[in-house]
């Protein structure tokens, strides 16, 4: 089956008024359900499965994205940054991440992180060489800040993960929501390979721990988001199978975070900073 998008209708067809809250409470569980605006499995799935794939004008905007955020982050020029995350496709492979493991589609969580291995090593490498041709102050306000984990940096990561799941499965434009999670990678991603370029190994390494911490706030956020949204595989041994792997996987994610925010509240060398 092959679905297309309804762009015009002649004539035009009348809108139905969505039903007040009463009549969706009376309502069978069956119409209950339809009244979801969910999208469908299979157009979720597709959706996401699309921005998960390795192109070459993801490398080329990953490329571009990180040089103009390294420029932005080294001007201390917040405009300039904000520019570089709203061309960052990273919202795509970390959505499929979390897609891949609620359903336990083990081919989709490798090619997801495939994909996400790839644009964060591009990023980082291109950023590691504009810290060694461009001089970088590791006291700059807009590199400094990304240095240090705090617990604000947590929750905007999960409010990343979660704003980009649903704008998956409730039709919302992921370039808008994609954004958010550009916030949570593309800058300390960039500060990491700025200061490491530069030779500051020390605040470079909290720098990448920011990026730890951000990545898994976001899987889980994404992934606790599509279990919310019963977002489930076709049939019962599917479901069983990713019942297990999503298990596993959240209980993974959570002790990752846990061992973090440990060590931002008793302060082992992680200071509170913004994301």
């Amino acid at each position: 089956m092959i679905l297309f998008s309804v762009e015009a209708t002649s004539p035009p067809v009348e809108e139905v008024p969505p039903p007040s809250p009463a009549e969706n409470a009376g309502a069978p569980p069956q119409e209950k359900k339809a009244i979801s605006s969910r999208v469908s499995r299979e157009e979720l799935y597709n959706d996401v499965a699309e921005g998960a794939e390795l192109s070459v004008v993801n490398v080329v905007m990953v490329i571009l994205s990180t040089v103009v955020c390294a420029v932005g982050l080294i001007r201390a020029n917040v405009a300039v940054i904000v520019g570089a995350m709203v061309i960052a496709p990273l919202l795509g492979p970390i959505v499929a991440l979390a897609l891949g493991t609620t359903l336990g589609d083990f081919r989709l969580v490798t090619r997801s992180l495939k994909t996400s291995g790839i644009g964060i090593s591009i990023a980082f490498l291109v950023s590691l060489f504009a810290g060694m041709i461009l001089a970088v102050d590791p006291y700059n306000p807009e590199i400094f800040t990304r240095t240090h984990v705090g617990v604000s940096d947590v929750i905007l990561a999960l409010a990343a993960g979660s704003a980009g799941a649903l704008a998956y499965t409730t039709g919302i434009p992921a370039s808008l929501v994609g954004v958010m999670v550009a916030v949570a990678l593309l800058p300390p991603l960039a500060t990491a390979g700025l200061l490491a370029g530069s030779g500051y190994g020390k605040m470079a390494v909290g720098a990448a721990v920011l990026v730890i911490t951000n990545v898994t706030c976001i899987n889980l956020a994404g992934v606790l988001t599509f279990l919310l949204q019963r977002v489930r595989p076709r049939t019962w041994w599917e479901e069983k199978k990713a019942k297990k792997a999503t298990q596993r996987a959240v209980f993974l994610l959570l002790i990752v975070l846990t061992v973090l925010l440990l060590a931002i509240l008793r302060g082992w060398g992680i200071q509170s900073g913004a994301g």
